[in-house]
């Protein structure tokens, strides 16, 4: 406890200076927004593939994308942490030239090789893990970082936002699948 005046005043500005200083690393109304829409898509995609009958779950998703169903769905949900870390790169001002479209597409196929057999309730475990671990992160991001732009090589090195990151990767992607397995379940 301070004894003197002058205890008080340096208690206080301290005080002061760790809530300013809080404050300002406190993230804002936008990265809220952001972790409540990546987790309306997530629970949008969890919601559709509960309901999936067995044949549906191992229908490919379309004549190019052989993928079955459920090879997306995990696929969406083993996203989450590698898109949240590139646009933590991105926020951090680090740009980002290692992740091409060739890598992604040899990501993919890795993936859908390595988990062709996965199971439903294995993968919207993961789905609901991930999504809500990523919802988490992007919501600790501040304005200032969601701000903050780097070449992106998966945007062909355009200096990029973090927030169009976060939107364009973590947040879209489950939308983006959902709306490929409705069509190509005929739903």
């Amino acid at each position: 406890m301070p004894k003197t005046s002058n205890d008080i005043n340096q208690h206080v500005s301290a005080t002061y200076s760790a809530t300013i200083h809080k404050i300002g690393r406190s993230a804002g109304r936008r990265g809220e927004s952001l972790a409540a829409r990546i987790e309306e898509g997530a629970a949008g995609l969890v919601a559709f593939a509960e309901g999936l009958s067995d044949a549906e779950w191992h229908t490919p998703v379309s004549a190019t994308d052989q993928r079955s169903v459920g090879v997306v769905v995990h696929h969406v949900a083993s996203m989450y942490p590698i898109e949240i870390d590139l646009a933590r790169a991105v926020a951090s001002g680090r740009s980002v030239s290692d992740v091409t479209w060739e890598v992604v597409a040899q990501l993919n196929a890795k993936h859908a090789q390595d988990n062709a057999q996965v199971s439903k309730s294995a993968a919207l475990e993961l789905l609901r893990e991930n999504s809500r671990e990523a919802a988490a992160t992007v919501r600790g991001f501040t304005d200032q970082e969601l701000d903050n732009a780097a070449p992106f090589s998966l945007s062909f090195g355009a200096p990029v936002t973090a927030q169009f990151v976060i939107e364009d990767h973590a947040m879209r992607h489950s939308w983006h699948h959902l709306a490929a397995i409705r069509k190509a379940l005929g739903r």
